[in-house]
Formats: C-alpha cells, structure tokens, sequence
C-alpha cells in the first residue's frame, strides 16, 4: 500500500484533526529581499511574476474574502469543513509587522484549524515568531512555516540566486522550533548544478534539523525568468523525468520516516510555464514514482541511519 511507502500528508491531517483538512491560497501584497534590492534583483532565476502564487486570487482582495471564497468553494465541492490557509505567493514575512498581524488575525476563523505561511529562511523575525507562538496558544490554531531551502550546496544556492545560506536555513529551524510551531522545507530535487550525493545531504541535513514537513519539486521554466533565457540560450540542460524519480526516491530513502510528505512533485499552470515536469501530469509522474518504488521494495527511511531498517 502507498502508506508504508512514505508517510503521507492527507493521513496526518486526518489523523491530528480528525478528518478531512483542505489547504486554500492566501495571495498577499508582499516580495522578497532578492527582489526589491535589498539582497539581489530579479528574485531566483526560476521564479516567475506571481512568485509561486499561480493560482491564487488577486492580492486587492482581503484576506477575509480571499479566505470565504476559497472555503464556499472547496466546502461545496469537496464537503470540507476544516481549512488551513496558505500564504503562499513570494516571502510572506517579509512586511511590516502591523501588517503581518493584521493578516494572520484575518485568517483566524472557527473552522481554521492551522496557518500555514511561505518564506525563506533569512525573513523571519523573532518579533513574528513570538505572535505566531501566542497565536497558537490564545486560538488553539497550530501554525506552520514553509520554508523554501531547494538546495543544501552552497554553489547551487549562489547560482538560483537564492539570497539566503545553509546556515540561514539551519537557523531558521531553530528558532521555528523553539517557539514550539510547525515547520515544511521546499527542496527542488533535479536541479543541474546538485549531484545524487547533494541529494542525499539534503534528506540528511532536514532529518537532523528535524523539519516536520517537506514539500519536493521538480525544476520547471516559467515564462519571463532568467532560466527561460538560459534555457532558450542553451546554457542549462534540464534533468529527465526518468531523473527526477530517482532522485526523489533516493532523498526519500534516505530521509527520516517520521517526517511527513506534504508533496512528491509540484506543478505550474500551463499558462504560465514553458515546461512543467516535461508536459506529463504530476499524478502521472506520482504514480509512476510509486510503482518504481513498490517494485524495488524502496520506502522513506530504508537508509536512514536513526532507523533499524525494519519496516
């Protein structure tokens, strides 16, 4: 069965709420110090204009009304009666604390069972940290912060332009850690500059930092980025599918089994993007990784060294 092959995140909402939890978009008026001038210009070079906000609703709607159209619409469909709202689009604690505030009290309502906020791990204040703690305790919402790390080599960090260290990620978990909230890593898992061994430092590095989540991506070019004119211009060779599922199989096995997957691979619209895991679906590429992995007797943490390797 797909559950004792990693450990599935639909299962652990389930099980820590009670059942079903869906996540909905939240699109706030925010960018990121790799934008705006502080630490670089032009963002990472795969990141497009609506900064991993692809489909959510425009950032002139409130948090209030972004949130009851998202919950009307999920809540019919799917029958959902618990939520948790993503801030998901660019760095979103990178903003004034008075805004921040206003925010995530915006998206505290009696069916929210949980936050969850997007951003990297060098915008984080201890002033932030030190709300989101009392927000979790006065409001008995937990809260998660997603963090986007990507990569564990430094050089690959420099050429995405990412802005942020190793250390800074390290850090950042700490101190998440610390004010007793949540914690969900973004690794891209096929980028041309990281080696299978960078691979493997990166599931070593999180399971040690002992995130709670992590969030896997393919590398997918988004129209009007800097890895589009790479790409257009021949100077970066993309990975294959065939890649990627080994690659994500082998972070997997070599990553702590109590760390819970939220995704195996991401997506883009089409209407955004160039190529998005090579004009395949991502349930297709999710299948075909799972079948890889039930054939071959893989399973996350088989080569974890805090495990007796016994399923």
């Amino acid at each position: 069965m797909t559950e004792n092959l990693y450990n599935i995140y639909s299962v652990w909402l389930k099980e820590r709420y009670g059942e079903k939890v869906y996540k909905i978009p939240v699109n706030i008026p925010v960018t990121c110090p790799n934008r705006d001038g502080s630490k670089g210009s032009g963002g990472c070079v795969y990141c497009g204009a609506k900064g991993g906000g692809n489909e959510t609703l425009s950032d002139l709607l409130s948090v209030t009304e972004q949130i009851e159209r998202n919950t009307a619409y999920i809540g019919k469909r799917y029958h959902a009666k618990k939520f948790i709202p993503y801030f998901q689009s660019f760095s979103n604690t990178y903003c004034k604390f008075s805004d921040f505030k206003k925010w995530i009290i915006e998206a505290i309502r009696p069916d929210v069972v949980e936050i969850s906020i997007s951003t990297r791990p060098d915008c984080i204040t201890d002033e932030q940290l030190k709300f989101l703690e009392k927000v979790k305790k006065d409001d008995a919402v937990e809260v998660t912060i997603e963090l986007g790390l990507q990569s564990v080599n430094e050089e690959t960090l420099k050429i995405i332009n990412r802005g942020h260290t190793l250390a800074d990620y390290n850090q950042a978990i700490d101190r998440i850690k610390a004010a007793g909230l949540l914690s969900c890593t973004h690794m891209i898992l096929d980028l041309p500059w990281d080696s299978e061994e960078d691979v493997i430092k990166g599931a070593q590095v999180l399971s040690d930092k002992g995130t709670d989540f992590v969030k896997c991506h393919s590398l997918y070019i988004e129209k009007n980025t800097l890895l589009k004119h790479w790409y257009d211009q021949k100077q970066v060779t993309l990975l294959t599918k065939e890649d990627y599922i080994t690659r994500a199989i082998l972070f997997l096995e070599y990553l702590n089994p109590e760390i819970v997957i939220q995704r195996l691979i991401g997506r883009v619209p089409k209407e955004d993007s160039v190529i998005t895991n090579w004009n395949t679906s991502w349930w297709k590429i999710k299948d075909e990784l799972e079948a890889h992995m039930k054939y071959e007797n893989n399973y996350q943490g088989r080569k974890f060294s805090g495990m007796n390797n016994k399923r």
